[in-house]
């Protein structure tokens, strides 16, 4: 897709997501979206295209990395359970609890126990979400590997994108065909009425992020609320003030000349 007829409906349904954050913060709603997919499927940049022009303080992103020695100890979702959303709060997981049922099976950080164990809490822990009023969106951003390839070493060439790469990304090249059998299992046993999981296809990133946006926009109830009337009094006196108008300007002098005297 081209950048300009990309912009170009991006900017319309930024209009949107402005108003879907005014309505949350109105109506207390809590929302959770799930960002999930393969390494350079293009998570990083749906975020930022989602939280451009809404306030930081009310969406915010979660990203977790490797559990500590105190997280491994605790309840698998505990940690995870600490970073949702209050009243009024919009909260994107680039990636998520799903770790155990991708990243973790096929790289061996879980047993199979662990696995079979996630896999069977999972829909009970989401039910519990939805239940309570949280609105949970599940996506999983879809590329082949083509694609994939593409990427990495678009991130080999940039030394600006280098730090993206990860012994993990490497390793990850070699195991495509596992990570989707992972996936695979992963969608039989947690896609679910009440938390289904919703696939896009990311093989061309801008088209994909506005499938994503457009298909959470659309499954939200009607978000239309006023906008606050904002007050914006005239000063009654220039904005520069007396005592900046009496300033004189600084000399400018050529490089070395100030120097001289």
């Amino acid at each position: 897709m081209k950048r300009e007829a990309y912009e170009q409906h991006l900017e319309a349904l930024e209009h949107e997501l402005v108003g879907m954050a005014r309505w949350a913060k109105a109506k207390g709603e809590r929302i959770v979206v799930l960002l999930e997919g393969r390494d350079t499927a293009g998570k990083g940049g749906t975020i930022k295209a989602i939280l451009a022009r809404i306030n930081p303080r009310q969406c915010r992103t979660v990203a977790l990395s490797k559990p500590s020695e105190v997280e491994r100890g605790q309840w698998y979702f505990q940690r995870y359970v600490a970073h949702l959303p209050t009243a009024g709060e919009i909260v994107l997981f680039d990636r998520s609890w799903y770790n155990r049922a991708g990243v973790e099976r096929v790289m061996g950080f879980a047993t199979a126990e662990q696995v079979d164990l996630f896999l069977a809490q999972v829909p009970t822990f989401e039910k519990m979400l939805v239940d309570d009023g949280i609105r949970l969106f599940k996506y999983w951003l879809s590329c082949d590997q083509e694609a994939q390839e593409e990427r990495f070493a678009e991130r080999l060439a940039d030394p600006l994108k280098r730090w993206k790469l990860s012994p993990i990304d490497i390793a990850a090249r070699t195991k495509f065909d596992e990570y989707t059998k992972a996936r695979e299992a992963m969608f039989a046993a947690t896609h679910s009425d009440h938390a289904p999981w919703t696939v896009v296809d990311y093989n061309d990133q801008r088209l994909g992020r506005l499938t994503l946006i457009r298909d959470l926009l659309d499954r939200l109830p009607d978000t239309s609320v006023p906008e606050e009337e904002v007050v914006w009094p005239a000063l009654g006196h220039s904005p520069l003030g007396e005592d900046f108008e009496r300033l004189q300007p600084i000399p400018h002098f050529p490089l070395g000349e100030a120097e001289r005297g």
